[in-house]
């Protein structure tokens, strides 16, 4: 067994490496960049090796850098975590040469199944079914055209390369095509350094269900059951769960074995992932294709442990040292139901923009994941477990991907996995930036969602105006005006507390006008009990002025609430929705009508950039008129490129910014007539 491993990458899945080496009793070596001075993986490593500039491209994609801290620190293995090296075959091979192991699959392997368009035509040689599509060389914009006509709308436009939603564009039609596929290129040159572009059929109602492979050098291949990673926005993974309410024994059966003889064609060994599209419309399952391998920890990794027991990471290890499976195909189970969220850094309420910046606060639902080596302990605690890698007061950083970390929960059963989510986020103190907590949560609570009835248009098709809250029930808003209440009674007898008051002792107010969504409701606090609208309501709770959780038990369940102090009431946070609550008191209220209302400016002439980013493209100048839904700006962030339109008919009077230029969130890049 190794005796020290360099993990050549960062953030929670180095963290994820480190906490499992430990255990093992290996030594371990981080490897960090400017961003990533004091991130928790550095101080977590027994060394750490400073390898250069924030940008990835200055640091952790410099394969050189990496090989030069393993010979500066003894390490005798490596593991690439995801993203970055880890699908690279020159730096396998690279690692090889200086008798450094890799811990992943072997290089020919990661070459067949790292090109899409190359795997494709090895599953086809293999028997795998594939979705009908071009896999050759496309020469340009025209050809792409040409190819799109003949398989027939709608098609997907592909980066050979690409991987985590970068590089992938829809087309339904031909101006689609026209409009993305240099884009695609683009981005496929910009973060993976090959422009090469595929395109192929898009499924319909499609389901996108993997299978989890583990093999060892010995020729034995298992597949660890399905995973269900349907929910997507962007190409980007956002929920994933183990095992699929789609699959049967059946289908799994029948898609494991598929994808196992897929694995043994290429001598595939260590942990790697076999994506497959599966039609919704088909309820046999049947209708699965090929869709590509993933030849490398997948980031939601921790549900298959979950419900199997199996540390994905420690024997991605022992393989590597050469150590056959202690395990069989008959020994793989399935124990209950594992739900994951990706927390990220993005604004639903903003339309899921990129989000930078401080962590003012961070207090996750539980203390980060801890690795006892307990079969139960991959669950977390009492079946919550928080994957990070960063820390209160750090900083989500412009140069790397937007998770800021991945919630796990496990039950018995799917609904008790999913509850245990909605109460987990609700806990989630998260603050500084903008973030998805509230949006992975309304997903839990959809019905939808609980029914099952899955497809990868989920988002799109649940949300075609975009997020704007859970919708709030009748019982939940009762409880949001009673605790109110009782946060504006405890603030009240606070302050009758402080010195150098005129006259007597004064008692705090007891009853309260609480205004949530445009409606009135009448509060009063009693010695033993509260009253909402007249009825009393069965709460208990506890509340300092100055908390930001609340925690309530209403008749016997439990409900926790994120509070923030604002100028009238406070803003209040659960179950997926943020509430705007002014809270005044009984005499005090009727005087609230006589109050100017104050309008916000117009500015519907600006064109704002809604998230800090790079400015890579300017398409219009002073002077040009535009129209309605046409490219102004193309702007960068987080390696994605978002195109920002025209909202009406207009002329161009003056451009604010130019081509190159940093952009602060709500910078103004130009202004019309």
């Amino acid at each position: 067994m190794f005796k020290k491993v360099l993990i050549a990458n960062r953030g929670e899945i180095a963290c994820r490496v480190i906490k499992t080496a430990r255990r093992m009793g290996i030594a371990t070596v981080a490897v960090y960049s400017d961003a990533d001075a004091r991130a928790p993986f550095v101080r977590m490593a027994d060394e750490a090796v400073y390898i250069g500039p924030s940008p990835a491209s200055e640091s952790y994609l410099i394969a050189d850098r990496i090989i030069e801290a393993c010979k500066a620190t003894g390490a005798e293995a490596v593991h690439p975590g995801y993203g970055f090296l880890s699908e690279r075959t020159s730096f396998a091979e690279a690692l090889a040469k200086e008798n450094i192991a890799f811990i992943g699959p072997p290089v020919n392997a990661i070459a067949a199944m790292g090109d899409k368009i190359e795997s494709k035509k090895l599953a086809k040689e293999a028997g795998v079914n594939v979705v009908p599509g071009f896999v050759g060389e496309i020469r340009d914009t025209e050809h792409a055209v040409e190819i799109s006509n003949e398989i027939g709308y709608p098609v997907m436009m592909k980066a050979s390369a690409g991987g985590g939603g970068k590089g992938m564009r829809l087309a339904y039609d031909e101006k689609d095509v026209r409009e993305g596929f240099e884009s695609v290129k683009r981005e496929g040159l910009n973060s993976f350094g090959d422009d090469r572009v595929f395109i192929e059929k898009f499924i319909l109602n499609p389901r996108h269900i993997e299978i989890q492979i583990l093999g060892d050098q010995h020729g034995n291949i298992l597949y660890l059951n399905e995973r269900e990673c349907s929910i997507q926005r962007r190409h980007q993974k956002v929920v994933e769960e183990a095992p699929s309410p789609f699959v049967t024994e059946k289908m799994r059966k029948a898609m494991g074995e598929q994808c196992v003889a897929l694995s043994k064609a290429v001598g595939y060994y260590s942990a790697g992932t076999v994506e497959l599209i599966v039609s919704g419309a088909d309820p046999t399952g049947e209708s699965f294709y090929f869709l590509e391998m993933n030849t490398r920890l997948q980031v939601e990794h921790p549900v298959t442990e979950a419900i199997t027991g199996i540390d994905l990471v420690e024997q991605m290890i022992r393989v590597a040292a050469g150590e056959k499976l202690s395990m069989t195909q008959d020994d793989v189970k399935i124990d209950g139901w594992a739900i994951e969220n990706r927390v990220y850094a993005e604004d639903p309420y903003r339309g899921f923009l990129p989000s930078t910046g401080r962590l003012t606060r961070y207090k996750p639902p539980v203390p980060g994941w801890t690795d006892d080596g307990e079969e139960n302990g991959r669950r977390g605690i009492d079946g919550v477990r928080v994957d990070d890698g960063v820390y209160d007061g750090g900083e989500v950083s412009i140069f790397y991907d937007p998770m800021i970390a991945k919630l796990i929960t496990w039950g018995k059963t799917r609904d008790e996995a999913a509850d245990l989510q909605v109460a987990a986020l609700d806990r989630f103190e998260l603050e500084g930036l903008g973030h998805n907590i509230d949006f992975v949560s309304a997903i839990m609570q959809h019905p939808r969602f609980r029914s099952g009835e899955l497809t990868t248009g989920f988002i799109a098709e649940e949300y075609p105006e975009g997020f704007h809250g859970a919708p709030t029930d009748e019982a939940v808003t009762r409880a949001l005006a009673a605790i109110a209440g009782f946060m504006a009674s405890a603030e009240a007898d606070r302050a009758r507390r402080t010195d150098g008051q005129l006259g007597d002792r004064l008692n705090p107010p007891a009853k309260w006008q609480v205004t949530i969504g445009g409606a009135n409701h009448k509060v009063k606090i009693g010695h033993k009990h509260i009253k909402v609208d007249g009825e009393k309501i069965d709460i208990a709770l506890e509340y300092t002025p100055g908390d930001r959780l609340v925690v309530a038990e209403i008749d016997g369940s439990e409900l926790a609430v994120k509070v923030a102090k604002t100028r009238t009431g406070w803003r209040m946070t659960t179950r997926g929705a943020i509430h705007d609550v002014r809270v005044l008191p009984w005499h005090v209220a009727p005087l609230a009508s006589h109050m100017i209302e104050k309008v916000p400016p117009d500015l519907s002439k600006f064109l704002i950039c809604p998230m800090p980013g790079l400015l890579v493209a300017l398409h219009v100048g002073e002077g040009d008129a535009v129209e309605a839904g046409q490219p102004l700006a193309t702007v960068e962030a987080m390696k994605m490129e978002n195109i920002l339109r025209a909202e009406k008919t207009g002329v161009v009077k003056t451009v604010n910014a130019a081509q190159g230029d940093s952009l602060a969130v709500d910078a103004v890049i130009l202004e019309m007539e």
